[in-house]
């Protein structure tokens, strides 16, 4: 009984600045790693950056230097905050996550998934 629910996209021009937002509702006992992904049309879905609930960061080379990954563990919600956006990052963005939740008596995790932002940038 948890889902991630994601905000934050839109449509900007060429240059500009978005910030994506995804917290995990329902009940669980705590959320490991955290990321991103995305998919244009026609393209498969790719990485954009990862995190982990210690801070640790990797990005994707396409968005190294333009975005940026973090995370609020007391709001359990990861943030993307996309600088100097460029028409080749219009996509859907979904945000993952490892949710750590009780399974008959054991603490177990699975993966979920966000609904998915469109994100569209005008050139």
């Amino acid at each position: 009984q948890v889902q991630l629910v994601e905000s934050g996209g839109g449509l900007v021009q060429a240059g500009g600045s978005l910030r994506l937002s995804c917290q995990a509702s329902g009940q669980f006992f705590g959320v490991n790693d955290m990321g991103w992904y995305r998919q244009a049309p026609g393209k498969q879905r790719e990485l954009v950056a990862t995190i982990s609930r210690h801070m640790a960061t990797n990005y994707a080379d396409a968005t190294k230097g333009r975005f940026t990954i973090s995370r609020d563990n007391a709001k359990n919600t990861v943030y993307l905050q996309m600088n100097n956006l460029k028409p080749e990052d219009t996509a859907v963005y979904y945000c993952n996550g490892a949710i750590k939740v009780m399974r008959i008596d054991i603490i177990d995790e699975m993966h979920i998934w966000g609904q998915g932002t469109q994100v569209t940038v005008s050139s």
